[in-house]
C-alpha cells in the first residue's frame, strides 16, 4: 500500500512538472509559420480551454486524467492523445521488448564467459564487445547501421515501418539493444567475479563441485540478481533511446510523437507520452523489486 501511494505521488509530481514546463516554454501550439487571425486564434484557444487561467487548466487536466482521458491533440485534431499513444505503443513496446531480450540473451552469456575466464582471452573478447557498445551512442550507431546494412549491402530497409515485414525492426532493435548489451556484459562479469570469491562458493569448491555444476547451481542465481535490478534503469534507457532511434528510422512510435509534440508545443501529447512512460517505469520497478525479493530472500526480510 505504501508503494502504491509512492507511485501515485510520483505520477502527480510528473504531471505537475510537465504541465509547468510546457506552459513556461516560449511559443504555443498555434504559433505556426502562417499567422492566424486573432478571431481564429481566440476560437482555437476557447475550444481547447487555453483561454482559462492556468490553475483552471491544471485542475481540468487532472480531472480528465482521473477518468483516463489524456485529452485532445492540438496538432492532430482528428485524433485524441489516447489514440495516438495507443498506436505508438503498438510499435514502441515490441521494439523495446525485443531490444531488452536481445541485450539479455547475448549480454548475460558474454558476461558469464568473461567472469568465468577472468584475465584470459575469453574475458578480453567479451569485455571488448562491451566497450564497443558503450563507445557508440545511439545517435551514432543508428546511422552507421543504416549506412552499412541498408546503403552499402542493401540487406535491410533504411527506415520506415511495416508491421508485416520483420526486416524493418532489425536495425532499430540492434541500435536500441547495443548500449544495454554492453552494460549487461560488464555487470554480469563483475557480479560473477564477486560471487566466485564468496565463502559459500569456496565451500562448494572444497566439496568437489566445479565447472558447469558450480556455475549453474550455485553461482548463477546470485550473479543475476544485479542484472535483474538493472532492468529498471534499462527501461528508462529504452524509453529515452527510442526518441533518437525512432527519429532516425522514421518509426511512428511514442518516441517520435514525443519529439514532434515538443517541437509543435502540443501540450497534451507531450504530457501524455511522459505520463505513459512514467507509468511503465513505475510498473517495471515494482516487478523488478518482486523478482529481486524472490532471488535474494535477504532483500525481502530487510523490506519487512
Amino acid at each position: 500500500m505504501f508503494r502504491f501511494g509512492e507511485a501515485l505521488l510520483t505520477l502527480w509530481l510528473l504531471v505537475t512538472l510537465c504541465f509547468v514546463l510546457m506552459r513556461a516554454a516560449p511559443g504555443g501550439p498555434f504559433d505556426v509559420e502562417r499567422e492566424v487571425t486573432p478571431e481564429i486564434r481566440a476560437r482555437l484557444e476557447a475550444r481547447y480551454h487555453l483561454d482559462e487561467p492556468l490553475p483552471s487548466q491544471y485542475l481540468r487536466y487532472l480531472g480528465q486524467l482521473a477518468q483516463g482521458d489524456l485529452g485532445p491533440s492540438f496538432q492532430y485534431p482528428d485524433y485524441t492523445v489516447n489514440e495516438l499513444i495507443a498506436g505508438g505503443l503498438q510499435v514502441s513496446v515490441p521494439l523495446g521488448f525485443a531490444a531488452l531480450v536481445l541485450a539479455l540473451l547475448v549480454g548475460v552469456p558474454l558476461g558469464l564467459l568473461a567472469g568465468w575466464h577472468e584475465g584470459r582471452i575469453g574475458d578480453h573478447v567479451a569485455s571488448g564487445i562491451g566497450l564497443i557498445g558503450l563507445a557508440l551512442p545511439k545517435f551514432v550507431l543508428a546511422p552507421l547501421l543504416v549506412l552499412c546494412f541498408a546503403v552499402w549491402l542493401g540487406w535491410l530497409p533504411a527506415g520506415g515501418w511495416d508491421a508485416t515485414d520483420p526486416r524493418y525492426a532489425v536495425l532499430p532493435v540492434i541500435a536500441l539493444a547495443a548500449p544495454n548489451l554492453a552494460y549487461v556484459v560488464r555487470l554480469t562479469r563483475v557480479s560473477l567475479i564477486d560471487v566466485l570469491a564468496t565463502d559459500y562458493i569456496l565451500a562448494a569448491r572444497a566439496r568437489g563441485i566445479a565447472g558447469r555444476d558450480l556455475l549453474l547451481h550455485h553461482a548463477l542465481r546470485p550473479t543475476l540478481a544485479p542484472v535483474i535490478a538493472w532492468i529498471a534503469p534499462a527501461t528508462i534507457a529504452l524509453v529515452t533511446g527510442s526518441v533518437v532511434v525512432e527519429q532516425v528510422f522514421g518509426i511512428p512510435g511514442i518516441g517520435r510523437y514525443f519529439v514532434q509534440g515538443a517541437l509543435n508545443r502540443d501540450y497534451t501529447l507531450v504530457m501524455g507520452v511522459a505520463l505513459t512512460a512514467g507509468v511503465a517505469i513505475l510498473l517495471v520497478n515494482l516487478v523488478v523489486d518482486a523478482l529481486r525479493g524472490w532471488m535474494d530472500p535477504r532483500l525481502r526480510q530487510s523490506a519487512d
